[in-house]
């Protein structure tokens, strides 16, 4: 059967319609994954160039150091958790602060204590007397290390605090003990010589992204 002229330019038009909205689709598309691109570039930009404050820094000084927790081997403090434990003995030792908080809840079932347990243990270990820690066992993400970091700093009745971290982790750090209200914002960081970092700077990135979606959320109720 033959369609008439008008069906055929009617078909024709509808087909130009589709593949016009089409191209539209896929160019909007196109602008989103480039936003995409130039956002988590600008994140890891930040990522990459966060140095925090250097642990020599004259005149550094904090009623307490926060470390952030990490994996367990064994109930000890994984290579990577180790670096960022001899940092804070650093400090400790300089006498930047004279009490410490290890954070970091039950490990994924890899472990049979708490990070902050781990934390501990190998501190003591290395002669900081046990009275001068106190343990934060629920966290199990930077957000609430932080927050309930701070939740024992107001028990205590401390106001400042250097938190201690690797420096792949330490932007991010930073972004959430400033939304928390710590002031001033301390970081003090490590390099690792132990750790994949591609793999943990390119994992970063997707956490950084994630924190700050869950920033706004936390603005907006």
């Amino acid at each position: 059967m033959m369609l008439s002229a008008s069906s055929l330019a009617e078909s024709d038009t509808r087909w130009r319609r589709r593949r016009r909205k089409f191209r539209y689709a896929l160019r909007a598309a196109a602008a989103l994954f480039a936003a995409l691109l130039l956002w988590l570039g600008w994140l890891l930009m930040r990522i990459e160039s966060f140095h925090g404050v250097p642990a020599s820094a004259p005149g550094l000084r904090a009623d307490a150091g926060i470390v952030l927790g990490a994996s367990l081997w064994n109930d000890k403090p994984s290579p990577g958790l180790q670096e960022r434990l001899d940092l804070a003995l650093k400090l400790y030792r300089d006498g930047v602060f004279s009490s410490i908080i290890v954070s970091g809840g039950l490990d994924s079932g890899r472990a049979s204590i708490t990070e902050a347990a781990g934390m501990r243990n190998y501190l003591v270990e290395q002669g900081v007397p046990e009275n001068a820690i106190r343990l934060d066992n629920d966290s199990y993400s930077t957000y609430d290390n932080l927050r309930y970091s701070r939740r024992i700093m107001e028990a205590e009745g401390w106001r400042t605090a250097v938190i201690v971290t690797h420096r792949y982790h330490g932007a991010r750090a930073a972004d959430i003990a400033r939304t928390l209200g710590y002031d001033p914002v301390m970081v003090s960081v490590t390099e690792s010589s132990v750790m994949n970092m591609n793999y943990h700077t390119t994992r970063e990135v997707l956490a950084f992204a994630k924190w700050e979606l869950t920033k706004l959320r936390l603005a907006f109720g």
